[in-house]
């Protein structure tokens, strides 16, 4: 045999080295993607908790924001009342002592300031959106006005108000208080015995 068919020191692999030549894996890089995933759900949990605070909060505000609207909502209404209170005071003192009689010259202040007042107390209305119904000579509306009687008359054409018992109020197109009338349903009874006019159907 010659020393060609016998293998070379040189292709035998040493001792202790493996037969392959790859890199050992990385046992590191799970561990890493492992500590990274649970950074990430901590990070999550914190923004979860975050929120559901600051949702909370929102909501506490809106509920106390809801309370004092409840509780204060006609305060603008009633700081204009004031003056309104003030004008009564003012008249009743004008009006003199309730003690000693009334005089001329008190009950003419008497009256200006209650005219004074009113006056005042329908500003106050206008100013927060309340309107004043007073439909005396208007035609019967049955979403506005609320008829007491029907009544003759040679001067207000039928199925008008003839005179306002009581004033009625809206706030925007919502009737606070319906107008108290008399509606009118035609000319008085004529000396030939005819009767008024056609009754008039004040049923809204």
């Amino acid at each position: 045999m010659s020393e060609h068919d016998y293998p070379s020191n040189a292709d035998q692999p040493n001792e202790g080295e493996s037969e392959f030549d790859g890199d050992a894996p990385d046992e590191e890089q799970p561990e890493g993607a492992a500590n990274a995933a649970e950074e990430e759900v901590a990070q999550l949990n914190d923004r979860i908790l975050r929120l559901a605070a600051e949702l909370e909060n929102t909501r506490r505000r809106a509920a106390r924001e809801k309370a004092d609207a409840g509780r204060y909502a006609i305060a603008s209404f009633t700081r204009d009342l004031l003056g309104v209170a003030d004008n009564f005071e003012r008249a009743l003192r004008a009006a003199g002592d309730e003690n000693q009689p009334a005089t001329s010259e008190g009950a003419s202040s008497l009256i200006a300031g209650l005219r004074m007042t009113e006056k005042e107390l329908l500003n106050v209305f206008e100013r927060n959106g309340v309107q004043r119904v007073f439909p005396g000579g208007e035609k019967f509306d049955p979403h506005l006005h609320q008829a007491v009687a029907q009544v003759p008359s040679d001067t207000v054409p039928t199925g008008h108000v003839v005179d306002v018992a009581q004033a009625g109020f809206m706030i925007g197109d919502r009737v606070l208080r319906a107008a108290m009338v008399t509606v009118s349903n035609g000319a008085a009874q004529s000396s030939s015995g005819d009767g008024p006019g056609a009754h008039v159907d004040t049923e809204a």
